[in-house]
Formats: structure tokens, C-alpha cells, sequence
């Protein structure tokens, strides 16, 4: 592991950025409907929305959400607008994802005084999915879970990593025991949690970058998640291009993705899904990248090891 002090300050981080791009707070800058294996094991259809709000208040090394972002608050009213327009352009589903690039239960992000209308909106859903920092899990989850009865909540948090070094210097403004207290917090109180971690933070080499995922993904288990989801890590946002320059972060080979989720569906625990967005740039052999990429989507889906990975005569 390579040295992660002295480590970017948030006011470096926002100082390597580039420009945002524009978004309409009336208008979820991104919306879709993809198929998951959802907690009985069935492929089902989610609508994802990203929704158009004030950027998240931490600002993380490896983030790059921050450019489909507002500087300001939304109106009240303007999340509720997003919702309903969003639903109208997508086909019906049975799950619901309400991405925020941030935080759904920052209240400068999403006003709770929306929080009814919001629950009207997607009440009908068998499940909505929020994504919220740990240290922000608090009484309102309880009020949302109650307003959007009998849909069933599920907050996915960002661990990230359980490397204390390596999580410190993420610049999360969080360590793994208030991760360990929001998980009990929400399970406790009949929330389940999806788990987001990283596959190779920086200052980790290849082989430590799998080993600690797969110690990252063992320990979101064991803290009650259901769900993990593995995010290759990526440049895009500045500070990474930064620490790429540096020697103190390189991106994860497209093998050590088929690890990771080979080794995290082995473990028989729960879900374990690996981010395919971009994946393309982690598979560079032009003869097996799409059957390797096709393979992962296979796995996501049915959640099932397959007896062997492909082994590309090209680049083997």
C-alpha cells in the first residue's frame, strides 16, 4: 500500500474540478429502467431516477456526482415535479431507485416537507431505494419508511471500503464504526441496507484492491446488509486524474472485477452486483471485451457463478 498522508483536504478536492454541467431543477437530469435480481431472486424491471438537487455537503476524492448538481436548494414541490415527470416517461416497474448524487435524507437536498407527496408518487412500488451518507440516518428514515407503507425501504450507504487508511483519506468525513451504526440503525428499525463499495481506492495495488473488497464485502454482511453493489473505481472528477499523475491510484483491471464477483457470489451471503457503467474501459482486448462485459450482466442477473471465466486466446 502506498503512503495516503498527506492526503487532499476537501478545498483541494473542489479546486482540481471542472465545470458542472446544466440541469433543470424541475427535471431529473437522468432517468431509466433496467432489470436486477431483487431480494426473492426474481429478475424484475427498477426505474432509476436521478434527481436534480444541491450537491452533497461531503465532498469525496473519488466523487464525480457533483456535476449534475445544483449550488442552491430546490423548491419545495421541485422533487415531487422530478418524481412525476420522471414516472411518465418510463415504463412500469416494480422497484424504484431515487438517486440524488448525494444524500435523500439531507434536508437541503430533498425538503422533508416533500416527503408526503413524494411517498404518494411511489407508494405503489413493491420497493424504493434512497442512497444516503451513514451519519445521516437518523428519524427521518422512520418517517419516510412509515409515509411510503407498504412499499418496503432500502437505503443503499457508501462504505466504500473497511481499509482505515484508505477510508480516512477518502475524505468521507466517516469511519467504519458510524457505517457499523447507521447499518444496525436502519435494520434494527425494519430498513434493509444495499451496500455500495469500491473495487481498488487509491493507494491500493491491484491485489490489495481486491483483497480489501472482498474484506469490505464480508464486513457490510456481517453489519445486516442484503445487498452489495461493487464500483469499479474510476478517474473523471479531477483529484483522481491528480492521484493518477502521483502513482497513488490507477483503475482495477476488468479480471479483478470477475474476481471480485465470482468470489462474492461464492461467498452465498447475499446479492453481490458489480457496476457495469463504462465498463468497456476496463476490458481494453477488442476479442473478448463484450462477451466478458455480456458474462458479468449475466452474473448480476442470476446471481449465479458461471463453472469458468472466458479465456481470450488474445489476451490471455
Amino acid at each position: 500500500m502506498r503512503n495516503p498522508s498527506p492526503r487532499l483536504t476537501s478545498s483541494e478536492i473542489v479546486a482540481r474540478r471542472g465545470d458542472r454541467n446544466s440541469v433543470d431543477p424541475r427535471r431529473p437530469y437522468a432517468y431509466l429502467v433496467e432489470p436486477e435480481c431483487n431480494a426473492q431472486g426474481k429478475i424484475v424491471d427498477v426505474a432509476t431516477l436521478f434527481l436534480t438537487n444541491r450537491e452533497c455537503p461531503f465532498r469525496c476524492l473519488m466523487c464525480d456526482l457533483w456535476k449534475n448538481t445544483l449550488m442552491d436548494s430546490v423548491a419545495v414541490g421541485d422533487i415531487p415535479e422530478q418524481i412525476r415527470w420522471g414516472l411518465r416517461q418510463l415504463r412500469s416497474s416494480k422497484e424504484i431507485k431515487l438517486y440524488n448524487s448525494g444524500n435523500f435524507f439531507d434536508p437541503k437536498a430533498i425538503p422533508p416537507a416533500d416527503f408526503p407527496q413524494i411517498a404518494d408518487l411511489v407508494r405503489g412500488f413493491d420497493r424504493v431505494i434512497v442512497e444516503n451518507h451513514p451519519k445521516l440516518c437518523g428519524n427521518a428514515c422512520l418517517e419516510f419508511r412509515d409515509l411510503i407503507a407498504p412499499a418496503k425501504l432500502e437505503v443503499a450507504l457508501g462504505l466504500e471500503t473497511c481499509h482505515p487508511e484508505v477510508l480516512l483519506a477518502l475524505n468521507k468525513q466517516m469511519t467504519l464504526a458510524d457505517y457499523d451504526r447507521a447499518a444496525t440503525f436502519l435494520t434494527s428499525n425494519n430498513i434493509d441496507v444495499r451496500t455500495f463499495l469500491l473495487l481498488r481506492p487509491p493507494y491500493l495495488s491491484e491485489e490489495e484492491g481486491v483483497a480489501w473488497t472482498m474484506k469490505s464485502l464480508r464486513h457490510a454482511f456481517d453489519q445486516g446488509s442484503h445487498c452489495c453493489s461493487i464500483i469499479p473505481t474510476r478517474s473523471g472528477n479531477g483529484a483522481m486524474e491528480f492521484l493518477e499523475q502521483s502513482g497513488d491510484f490507477a483503475p482495477p483491471s476488468g479480471a479483478s472485477l470477475e474476481r471480485v464477483l465470482s468470489q462474492g457470489l461464492a461467498l452465498n451471503r447475499g446479492r453481490v452486483f458489480v457496476d457495469l457503467w463504462d465498463a468497456e474501459r476496463f476490458f481494453p482486448c477488442n476479442a473478448c471485451r463484450h462477451q466478458r462485459i455480456e458474462q458479468l450482466q449475466t452474473m448480476n442477473l442470476q446471481q449465479r457463478l458461471f463453472p469458468e471465466l472466458i479465456d481470450c486466446e488474445a489476451c490471455s
